[in-house]
Order: C-alpha cells, then sequence, then structure tokens
C-alpha cells in the first residue's frame, strides 16, 4: 500500500507538483526583474528631472510604484490561476464570479477609475507639478491658482483668494501651466498725441539696457522691447513694450515694468492723457 501511495505521489509531483514549483519560482524571477527595471526607470526619470531643472520626485515615485503595482498584479494573478489549475481546483466559477464582481464593481466605480487613470496620465506626461500655477478647465468651470496637492484621484488647487479646491483628476479637460518654459510680459503704454514717438521710443530703450543690466535682470528672459504702435486710442497712442519672462513672474514684470515706464515718463516730460469725466449740469 505504500509502495502505491509513493508511485501515485511521485506521480503527481512529475505532473503538477512540477508545474507548480517553475510557475511559483518564475513569478518570484519576473517579481525581483520587474523591480530591478522600475528602479532603473526611476533613477532615468530622477535623472532627466535634474536635466531640465525640474526636481519633481513626487512624480517619479507615483509613476513608478504604479507601474510596479500593476506589473506585480499581472504576474501573481496569473501565478495563482495556474497553480490552483494544477491543483485540480476548476477556475471556471471563479472567472465566471470574477467576472461578474469586475463589471459590477467597473460600473460602481467608473469615476474612481476615471480619475485614477486621468492622474496616472498627469503624472506620466509630468503636465503640472505641486508649486505650479495653472488654470484647469473643469467641467464646472475655469479654476485658477497654485497647485498644493496632488494624488491618483485628486488635485488641490489655492486660487488667489485663499480657497483651496479639490478637482477630480477625470474632471479636468485642459490644464494651462503658467509655470514651465516661459511667460510674455506685455504693457500697453498711452501717450498724448502730440509727443513724438520716436522719442518716446528710445526714452524706453535707454531705460530697458538699464533694466537687462540692473534691476529686472533675475526675472526676464529676453526683452523689454518696444514692439511699436500697437493701436490709436481715442485720447492717446498706444505703444506695446514685450517680455519674456521668467515663469510664475508675469504679473509682477508687468507690475514693475510699468512703474518704471511711468517714472520714467514723467521725469523726462512726456505727458501721458488722462480721462477727464464729463460731469452732467446741474439742474
Amino acid at each position: 500500500m505504500s509502495v502505491v501511495a509513493q508511485a501515485v505521489g511521485e506521480g503527481w509531483f512529475e505532473s503538477h507538483g512540477l508545474p507548480i514549483v517553475i510557475t511559483l519560482t518564475t513569478a518570484i524571477l519576473l517579481s525581483v526583474v520587474a523591480k530591478l527595471v522600475v528602479r532603473k526607470l526611476e533613477k532615468r526619470m530622477e535623472s532627466l528631472d535634474k536635466l531640465i531643472g525640474e526636481s519633481n520626485r513626487q512624480r517619479t515615485t507615483t509613476v513608478t510604484h504604479t507601474l510596479l503595482s500593476a506589473a506585480l498584479v499581472v504576474i501573481w494573478v496569473i501565478a495563482v490561476l495556474v497553480t490552483l489549475g494544477e491543483m485540480g481546483v476548476n477556475l471556471a466559477p471563479l472567472i465566471a464570479g470574477a467576472g461578474i464582481a469586475g463589471v459590477a464593481l467597473g460600473f460602481g466605480a467608473q469615476t474612481l477609475v476615471k480619475d485614477g487613470l486621468s492622474g496616472f496620465f498627469i503624472l506620466l506626461e509630468n503636465q503640472f507639478g505641486l508649486g505650479d500655477a495653472i488654470d484647469a478647465h473643469t467641467s464646472a468651470g475655469i479654476i485658477s491658482g497654485r497647485v498644493e496637492g496632488f494624488n491618483l484621484r485628486v488635485t488641490s488647487v489655492r486660487m488667489f483668494d485663499g480657497t483651496l479646491n479639490y478637482i477630480p483628476n477625470g474632471n479636468i479637460q485642459v490644464v494651462a501651466n503658467k509655470s514651465r518654459g516661459w511667460a510674455r510680459a506685455i504693457v500697453d503704454v498711452r501717450v498724448a498725441y502730440d509727443e513724438d514717438v520716436d522719442k518716446v521710443r528710445q526714452i524706453l530703450d535707454e531705460l530697458f539696457d538699464q533694466l537687462r543690466e540692473g534691476g529686472l535682470g533675475k526675472s526676464l528672459q529676453s526683452g523689454p522691447e518696444v514692439l511699436g504702435v500697437q493701436t490709436l486710442a481715442s485720447d492717446a497712442v498706444v505703444i506695446r513694450v514685450i517680455a519674456d519672462a521668467t515663469p510664475g513672474t508675469r504679473t509682477d514684470t508687468e507690475r514693475m515694468l510699468r512703474e518704471r515706464i511711468t517714472a520714467r515718463l514723467a521725469e523726462r516730460g512726456v505727458r501721458v492723457p488722462t480721462v477727464h469725466q464729463i460731469q452732467p449740469p446741474s439742474a
């Protein structure tokens, strides 16, 4: 009897036990390889972030950990199914039940899945990061502010008035990022019609040469420069000035340019028209 049991045991191990061992060993090896590949990818992404001057460790960590988790789930789900099949478990009811549960869960959590996928691609494509000033076009309207928090489901944006908005990532349709690359400062200068436009241009060019060497040099990437006459208003000639500023400093650069231009024109005696309100005649 013991000889028969031993023969049966040896036969089961050869036909079922050995495939189970091979399956589990393969799953362990694939898990190790996946971790090594993801770790290498994480180091590469961190090095690229340093090269472009944007250290975003949260983005790199979240993307790589998500990829690793997905890979491990796929590997071990397949390994468990193969193991159960070799042990004689009927997989048809399990697969059918899992399919029904998956469909029900998909209908119930489709919003969460949408938010998660959107958040993952936002991270993967590096559309924005913590501290970036953005305009988020959502189904509820445009939300402008600075990004204070981000995860795969929701983005936290602090508006200028201090209001903190929590935006589901699936609701974000378009993102206008004001903190990447460069920003253009635009200032329109109004001067009286009887002023010499060439003289005003020379005064502004002299001022801008000084600004490039001093005060605004740190926030400027190029310019300022005078484009020329932008339009002829009813009471003034409008001259447009532009400058490329570092991200996030456009408003401050425009404000500073207005202050310096106003002071320099007043110093050189260039008249700036003022709008006089016409008072209605008294009854």
